[in-house]
């Protein structure tokens, strides 16, 4: 135990380093901008989407019910704010770990207080998370809402499955993914609660505040100007790929077919995921499509990344003969953490741009063609209630893939 306690410490303590170094660098920006615009509408009473960090191009991008569900900012002093962000990022990114990495951890029979600590500490470090904690982003707090919806919720069959994707959607579109995902694996009650949420929270929101809403719907929503310019390397979605290309007359067209083909790929393994009772390998791949689909997909959005990673390496952890996913997982892991992306950031870009300067957007296409589906140790933890459209099935062989 004492060993343990050692290993533990270690790790901790090169994870503060890891993420002061980030802190250092990114300076809860984001933060900032969310501050700022929520301070010039109810204190200043301005429109929010007017207001525009001093000396940047970046203000408020999210709708209004977001801005609302921020609305403490407006009295409380920033130092506090950037607290509660960071308590709150770090609390539901140890809750997601717990939620993914504990089957893991109980069937190689570790403490589970190791386990767990040292599974914290790997995913803190994580660029996408680290940059989300130290932007003071809110995308672990969304992750945390999605999956604790699917996982225990919706595969459940509880009444309130999709309320937490509901939500999530209001509060920035994105997540609008997994609404996707319910109707497609078929279902309806949780797919209808999360769209029912999701409109009342944005009618209720447009009520609120209707200049607001009127402004986010109709300008600032298209004008992608606002979240900034979409060759950036940070920008590691299809969108972003093909803008880094010297297509700029076609890249929206291509942009366009190739979401179709990803939504048709997507559509064959969700489905495949659904007939083994699979929710987390759900989960994993509509996290997957949601980063590659969006126009803009920063760094910190690829924490929805996270559970593809966590059950690559379970699958290749537990099985005897097939260490393929562990490869894929532990090099996307390690890949990811390392900041090789920001190489190429800046000219002179060094060799390999094709590959260097979109190294997310290729793991991303990796796990989203190569992700194990199919609980790793054999049999279904997480399944939702059999229905008509859900028949009961034997589990099916470890790892399988379409």
């Amino acid at each position: 135990m004492r060993k343990q306690v050692w290993i533990l410490a270690g790790l901790a303590l090169l994870t503060c380093g890891i993420v002061l170094l980030a802190g250092i660098r990114n300076e809860f920006f984001d933060s900032k901008v969310y501050y700022g615009a929520v301070q010039y509408w109810f204190r200043d009473h301005g429109m929010v989407y007017d207001w525009l960090r001093p000396g940047s191009p970046y203000g408020f991008t999210y709708p209004p019910f977001a801005g609302l569900v921020m609305a403490p900012m407006s009295v409380l002093p920033f130092p506090l704010v950037v607290v509660i962000a960071s308590v709150a990022t770090l609390a539901t990114t140890a809750l997601v770990v717990r939620w993914l990495v504990g089957p893991m951890i109980r069937r190689a029979g570790w403490p589970m207080w190791f386990g767990f600590g040292v599974a914290v500490c790997f995913a803190v470090s994580f660029e996408p998370v680290r940059e989300t904690l130290t932007f003071g982003q809110v995308n672990t707090l969304l992750l945390a809402l999605v999956a604790g919806d699917l996982l225990f919720g919706v595969a459940k069959g509880k009444r309130w499955g999709g309320i937490g994707i509901g939500l999530a959607t209001a509060v920035k579109l994105t997540p609008g993914v997994f609404i996707l995902y319910l109707l497609v694996t078929k279902r309806w009650r949780a797919a209808a609660t999360a769209i029912v949420t999701a409109a009342a929270a944005t009618l209720a929101s447009g009520a609120a505040a209707t200049d607001q809403s009127r402004e986010f719907w109709t300008s600032a929503l298209w004008d992608t100007g606002r979240v900034g310019v979409l060759s950036y390397v940070s920008n590691q979605s299809l969108r972003g790929f093909l803008a880094r290309l010297p297509i700029d007359s076609v890249a929206s067209r291509v942009w366009i077919l190739g979401v179709l083909v990803l939504l048709g790929f997507w559509a064959w393994r969700v489905r495949a995921a659904a007939a083994r009772h699979d929710e987390l390998g759900g989960l994993a791949l509509t996290g997957i499509l949601g980063c590659l689909i969006s126009p803009v997909t920063w760094v910190h959005h690829c924490v929805w990344l996270l559970p593809a990673i966590i059950r690559c390496v379970d699958a290749g952890l537990s099985s005897r003969t097939d260490k393929r996913p562990l490869y894929l997982g532990g090099a996307a892991y390690l890949l990811m953490t390392s900041r090789l992306l920001w190489v190429w950031e800046k000219r002179p870009r060094p060799p390999l741009e094709l590959l260097g300067s979109n190294l997310y957007f290729w793991f991303s296409l990796a796990l989203l063609a190569w992700l194990p589906i199919g609980d790793p140790a054999g049999k279904p933890e997480l399944t939702w209630r059999k229905t008509a459209s859900t028949p009961e099935r034997e589990p099916e062989p470890d790892h399988a893939t379409p």
